[in-house]
């Protein structure tokens, strides 16, 4: 690939890359008003993989639609909170504004690539059109630089597939598009939410070694949202777990997987399938996640908690500092550390 892809950033930011701040989002609907994400706090820095995993519904997704400022108003609302990023307040621009950064500084993998291409557009003209849109390239330039973008992404045969559409390519194909379109403004910050849904655990590997290395060498931030805590086990640096719209533990990878601080954090873990535990009943987490129009007191995770007492039933928790780098919203977080 060619220098000129990469361009220069301009001016200098010591603090967060990114930095979210009491970020709620509500929506309302006919039986009540959702409370889908509730003070979601997290920084991500430059160069630094932020995993964040939880259950369906946990909140990871519309939290990422948030700070991309993609969230459909209406039905969504975000009553308060801060996304600052280098330190100015995504949250108080205005849509011209916002788009600005949308691409251009911040990017984002979808899911089901599928559905995130155009069917009836090439890849080579959607790749172009970043290009076309925010530099002002001709159509000549446009489809040059989506062909390198193809060929830096691993896609075999680029120049003579660049006119293929979206249906011409395997799911692995074309999540590495997808991985593409959004490298291609050379954007500070990547969220790739569930990246590796539907596809084989080789392709898996393959895409997850793909962005880990595109992070490196472009020292880009990345947010990878997950609930496949075995995908990101060797990317992440630091992981935040997420429950009813809450970030209820952060800690480093390593730490996290060897002592997990928070009750939930311990069950995600304990599910996982085990080579050495062939012929074991595979753990589950007893009861459902709660019902987002009518969040439990105290703290949420009680009713399915093994550790729960009384005062987990009354009061929240905060998030508790539980070593370096750590928090746990568990008022027994010692206790779990400790097994």
């Amino acid at each position: 690939m060619t220098e000129a892809i990469r361009t220069p950033r301009t001016g200098t930011w010591d603090g967060p890359l990114l930095d979210v701040r009491g970020l709620h989002v509500t929506f309302r609907t006919r039986d009540g008003v959702v409370s889908a994400v509730n003070g979601v706090d997290c920084t991500v820095d430059a160069g630094e993989t932020l995993a964040v995993l939880g259950e369906s519904g946990s909140g990871k997704s519309v939290a990422a639609q948030a700070i991309m400022g993609i969230l459909d108003t209406p039905p969504g609302h975000i009553p308060r909170g801060e996304v600052l990023f280098r330190g100015r307040d995504l949250l108080t621009l205005g849509r011209e504004q916002r788009r600005a950064v949308r691409g251009e500084r911040m990017a984002m993998i979808f899911q089901d690539a599928l559905s995130a291409l155009n069917p009836v557009l090439s890849v080579g003209f959607q790749l172009g059109e970043m290009f076309r849109v925010h530099r002002g390239a001709s159509r000549k330039e446009a489809k040059a630089r989506a062909v390198e973008l193809m060929e830096r992404v691993r896609i075999p045969a680029a120049r003579a597939r660049v006119n293929d559409y979206p249906h011409q390519f395997s799911g692995g194909m074309r999540q590495r598009i997808m991985i593409a379109m959004a490298l291609a403004l050379e954007p500070d910050l990547i969220i790739a939410d569930e990246p590796t849904t539907a596809l084989d655990v080789t392709v898996q590997a393959q895409v997850m070694e793909l962005l880990a290395e595109l992070q490196r060498e472009y020292r880009m931030g990345l947010i990878l949202i997950t609930h496949d805590l075995g995908v990101v086990a060797d990317v992440a640096d630091r992981i935040a777990v997420m429950y009813a719209g809450r970030i209820v533990e952060t800690a480093p990878v390593h730490e996290l997987y060897k002592r997990p601080a928070h009750p939930y954090t311990k069950g995600l873990l304990e599910s996982i399938p085990r080579l050495d535990d062939k012929g074991k009943e595979l753990y589950a987490i007893k009861g459902l996640p709660p019902n987002l129009l009518s969040i439990p007191p105290g703290c949420p995770f009680h009713p399915r908690c093994p550790r729960a007492q009384d005062i987990c039933v009354t009061d929240r928790p905060p998030r508790y500092g539980a070593g370096e780098g750590r928090t746990s919203a568990c008022h027994f977080w010692r206790e779990t550390l400790d097994g």
